[in-house]
C-alpha cells in the first residue's frame, strides 16, 4: 500500500473539485485531488455548454441568477480561452405566455442581469432559422463554455502550484480518528493498488455522488437528489447565439451553439442512481418536438447523438421533498463539524457549472478557517493556463491555424481538426490507454462521423508508439465504439442512420472489429 500525506484532499474531478484544487493550490496549500474516472467524466462533462447569464433563473431562482451573472463576468476574464462570447436571446414563441416577458424584464433588473429588448425583425435577421412568429426578443450575455478545456486548465493550474491530480483513483473508505475524518483510502484502478491518503481537511466535491461519499463517514443526512436530463447534439449550428424560450424553465427550451454543433436541452427527471444514463425514447421525441417551436424544421436536421447528465440538486432533509425542477440551482456548503459532529470534512454540492469558481472560493475560505491559516483567494484575478491573453475562443480559429501547417502536420480527426502531434502530446501528458479520454481532451470523435474515421487511427497511433500491444489497442477501439453507440442509437433516423450504416461497413465489413484479437493476445 502506498501512503501519501497532504493538507487538503479533494474528492471529485469535475469543475467544482478541480476549481477547489486550483483555488487551494493558489493559496499555497498542499493539495491532492482524486477522481474515480477521468476529469470531467461525470456531471460536468454531460451538460449543454452554456455559460449562464442568469436570465434563466431571474424569476424562479433570483439567488442563482445573481450568482450566475457575477461569475459570468468574472470567468470571461480568467477563463477567456474556454469561452465563446456568442451572446444569447430570450424569445417569446407562440407557445409561451406573453405576460412572462414583463416578469422576465423585472427579474433581470432586480438580479443585475444585462437585458435589452430588440426588435423582432432584428432578431430574425440575426437568427433566420428562428420561428417567424416570435413576438418579443431580449438580448442577454449568455455564452458557450468548453467544459473539458476548462477542467483541464483548472487541473493544470493546480499542478503548476504544486497540486497532485490522481485520476482513476476511487475512494473506498474515509479514514478517521474518533469523530474526525483524517483522509481516505483510495484504489488506483490502473495499477490495482491501494493508496492511503492522510489529510488535515477532506473536501467532498463529488457532485451527485456527494451523499455516497458522506455516508462513508457515517453521515446519512446529505440529501443530493439527482436530476437526470437528456440533451441532443445536432450536426451543425442551427443558431449562432444561445436561444432560450422566454418562459419558466421547462424541458427543451434552450438551444446552445457549442463549437461546430448546437445542443438542445434539457429534460429533468428524478433518479435514485447518479450513474443512471437511461435515454427514454419518449423524451427524445419530446425534445425534437420542442426544438420545432424554436427552429421550424428542427426534426429534419441531423441529430448526432443524445446523452444524459445528472444534476446534483441538494435538498435539506428537514423540508418536504420537491420535484427536481423546483429545487434551487444555488449551491450548498456543509461544515460537517457544525452540522453533524464530524470534523475534518466539508461537502460542497449543488450549484451550476457557471458558479464553480464562487463555490470553490467559499469552500477554500472554510478550509482556511478550519486550518487557522487565512489566505486571500486569487482565482478572481489569476488567468487559467491558456487564457493569459484574455482573448475568447473564436469559431474558425483552429481551421486557420491548421491550414497554415497542413503539409507538415498529419490530421487524425478531420471533423475536429485534431493533429497527430497534439494527440501524441496528450498521450505523453496523461499516459491514458482509453480513446474516450482523448475525446474529452481533444474532442476526438465528437464530429459528424462520431469517430467513424479517427477512432481506428488513434488506436493505431497508440499501438505504434509502443504504449499498447495489439490486443489492448483493439480493446480500446471497441470500447470507444461501444461508448459512442450508446448515444447514437436513440437518434438513428434520416442522415444519421445513413452515416451509421456507412460506419458499420467500415468497421464490420472492412476492419471486422467483432473478431479482433482479445485482450491478452499477441503484440
Amino acid at each position: 500500500m502506498i501512503a501519501l500525506a497532504t493538507e487538503v484532499l479533494v474528492i471529485g474531478g469535475g469543475t467544482t473539485g478541480a476549481g477547489v484544487a486550483w483555488d487551494a493550490a493558489l493559496r499555497g496549500f498542499d493539495v491532492i485531488l482524486v477522481e474515480r474516472g477521468d476529469l470531467a467524466e461525470g456531471t460536468s462533462g454531460r451538460f449543454h455548454g452554456l455559460l449562464h447569464s442568469g436570465g434563466r433563473y431571474v424569476v424562479k431562482d433570483p439567488r442563482a441568477a445573481r450568482e450566475c451573472i457575477a461569475e459570468n463576468r468574472l470567468l470571461r476574464r480568467v477563463a477567456a480561452d474556454c469561452i465563446e462570447d456568442c451572446g444569447g436571446l430570450f424569445v417569446t414563441t407562440p407557445w409561451d405566455d406573453p405576460a412572462y416577458a414583463e416578469q422576465f424584464l423585472a427579474g433581470c433588473a432586480a438580479a443585475g442581469v444585462d437585458c435589452d429588448e430588440i426588435p423582432v425583425a432584428q432578431a430574425l435577421r440575426e437568427e433566420p432559422r428562428l420561428h417567424p412568429q416570435i413576438s418579443r426578443a431580449f438580448r442577454v450575455p449568455d455564452a458557450a463554455i468548453d467544459v473539458w478545456k476548462t477542467v483541464s486548465a483548472l487541473a493544470e493550474g493546480a499542478r503548476r502550484s504544486g497540486a497532485r491530480i490522481l485520476t482513476r483513483h476511487e475512494v473506498r473508505a474515509l479514514s478517521g480518528a474518533g469523530d474526525t475524518v483524517t483522509g481516505a483510502l483510495v484504489h488506483d484502478l490502473r495499477r490495482g493498488e491501494d493508496v492511503a491518503i492522510e489529510a488535515r481537511v477532506t473536501v467532498n466535491a463529488a457532485g451527485a455522488w456527494a451523499g455516497q461519499i458522506a455516508a462513508l463517514a457515517g453521515i446519512e443526512g446529505v440529501h443530493v437528489r439527482p436530476g437526470r436530463g437528456i440533451m441532443i447534439a445536432m450536426n451543425h449550428r442551427l443558431v449562432q447565439q444561445v436561444v432560450n424560450r422566454c418562459q419558466m424553465p421547462t424541458d427543451g427550451d434552450i438551444l446552445v451553439p457549442i463549437r461546430t454543433v448546437s445542443v438542445i436541452g434539457t429534460t429533468d427527471e428524478h433518479t435514485e442512481n447518479p450513474d443512471d444514463h437511461t435515454v427514454p425514447p419518449a423524451e427524445v421525441d419530446s425534445m425534437l418536438d420542442e426544438g420545432e417551436k424554436l427552429v421550424p424544421g428542427f426534426r429534419q436536421a441531423r441529430a448526432l447523438r443524445v446523452w444524459t447528465g445528472v444534476r446534483p440538486l441538494f435538498q435539506d432533509g428537514k423540508v418536504p421533498a420537491l420535484a427536481t425542477r423546483d429545487l434551487t440551482r444555488a449551491h450548498a456548503l456543509l461544515d460537517h463539524r457544525q452540522r453533524d459532529g464530524v470534523g475534518g470534512l466539508i461537502t460542497i454540492t449543488g450549484g451550476k457549472l457557471t458558479t464553480f469558481r464562487l463555490m470553490a472560493q467559499q469552500t477554500v475560505d472554510l478550509v482556511c478557517w478550519m486550518l487557522s491559516r487565512m489566505r486571500p483567494c486569487a482565482t478572481g484575478s489569476t488567468p487559467l493556463p491558456g487564457s493569459e491573453s484574455g482573448e475568447h475562443h473564436r469559431l474558425g480559429e483552429r481551421l486557420a491555424r491548421k491550414e497554415a501547417t497542413l503539409r507538415e502536420r498529419q490530421i487524425v480527426c478531420e471533423c475536429e481538426l485534431v493533429s497527430r502531434e497534439r494527440l501524441e502530446a496528450v498521450l505523453d501528458e496523461t499516459e491514458t490507454t482509453e480513446i474516450d479520454d482523448l475525446r474529452r481532451r481533444l474532442r476526438l470523435g465528437m464530429g459528424p462521423c462520431q469517430g467513424g474515421f479517427c477512432s481506428y487511427r488513434a488506436a493505431g497511433i497508440m499501438h505504434a508508439r509502443g504504449s499498447l500491444p495489439v490486443a489492448r489497442a483493439d480493446q480500446a477501439l471497441t470500447d470507444f465504439l461501444k461508448e459512442r453507440w450508446k448515444g447514437i442509437w436513440p437518434v438513428l433516423y434520416g442522415d444519421q442512420l445513413r452515416q451509421m450504416r456507412f460506419d458499420e461497413w467500415v468497421f464490420h465489413a472492412v476492419l471486422d472489429v467483432e473478431h479482433l484479437p482479445a485482450d491478452g493476445g499477441a503484440s
